[in-house]
């Protein structure tokens, strides 16, 4: 662990993005990190610079977001979690903290990220009590036209055809661990999916794509040519609405030893009477 008079503690975050502009610090509006950032300083004295593993959009939530930050010694773990529960707004919540090592970092320390994706076509789905938690969508949805689709991304593929910018220092190849659809609670269906790395709004071209092969309106083996390397100027489907998205887990090396620190559940988010 650390030495010295200061201690690295690594956060895991909840928090609904409906009413943030993102994870990153903005010149002006309200983003996650940014109102973190304020309820440290005014716990601590000073300035504390937050830093997350993943900078979800604006619109977009998390139930295993993680973040870490270097704070004095005579902050325990336990007594930065209170504290900072008591100051922050009811979006987000510090789900648990631990001491980690001063080299830990959030992004870079990373192995794999899953992110969850809900698709209501239940007419529940339109509830004001869900509609902001997932994608709506006025029509069935074919399972088998869906797992096949989850199927197509298993592996490494170039996923540039699925990103709304590239990176093009790190390229366009991402290694996608897992990939499936599943019933939603009566309501409709979600995707999840594991990678080592996503490209920006990966996943919700990913999802718009595949929800428009489920629907008939394009042909299953277009996504296969979406990943090839010359797409042959296929284009995807628009992506996916913010609102379904959740960033539900980040993985790092040692995790089978933290269990309960990270979650792959996304709550219910109403209950019936």
């Amino acid at each position: 662990m650390n030495s010295g008079e200061e201690i690295r503690v690594r956060l895991v975050l909840h928090y609904d993005g409906t009413d943030f502009l993102g994870w990153q610090v903005q010149p002006e509006g309200r983003t996650v990190q940014g109102v973190v950032q304020a309820a440290l300083e005014k716990i601590t004295g000073a300035p504390r610079n937050l830093v997350g593993a993943g900078r979800t959009d604006r619109g977009v939530h998390a139930t295993g977001q993680v973040a870490a930050v270097t704070l004095p010694r005579r902050w325990s773990p336990v007594e930065l979690r209170r504290a900072l529960n008591a100051l922050l707004p009811d979006d987000v919540w510090i789900a648990s903290t631990r001491e980690v090592g001063p080299d830990f970092h959030p992004r870079y320390s990373a192995t794999s990220r899953t992110y969850t994706y809900r698709v209501g076509i239940a007419e529940e789905a339109w509830s004001p009590f869900r509609a902001r938690w997932c994608w709506p969508v006025r029509a069935g949805l074919d399972p088998e036209l869906l797992s096949e689709a989850a199927a197509a991304v298993l592996g490494e593929h170039l996923f540039g055809a699925f990103a709304k910018a590239g990176q093009p220092q790190r390229g366009e190849r991402c290694l996608v661990h897992s990939a499936r659809w599943a019933p939603w609670s009566g309501f409709g269906f979600s995707f999840t999916i594991t990678a080592d790395r996503y490209l920006h709004h990966m996943v919700r071209y990913l999802v718009g794509t595949m929800v428009d092969i489920s629907r008939g309106r394009r042909p299953a083996d277009e996504l296969h040519t979406l990943l090839l390397e010359d797409p042959q100027g296929l284009l995807t489907s628009p992506p996916a609405p913010p609102q379904g998205l959740f960033l539900t887990r980040v993985a790092y090396p040692g995790d089978e030893d933290l269990r309960g620190q990270t979650s792959t559940h996304v709550p219910e988010h109403a209950t019936e009477p």
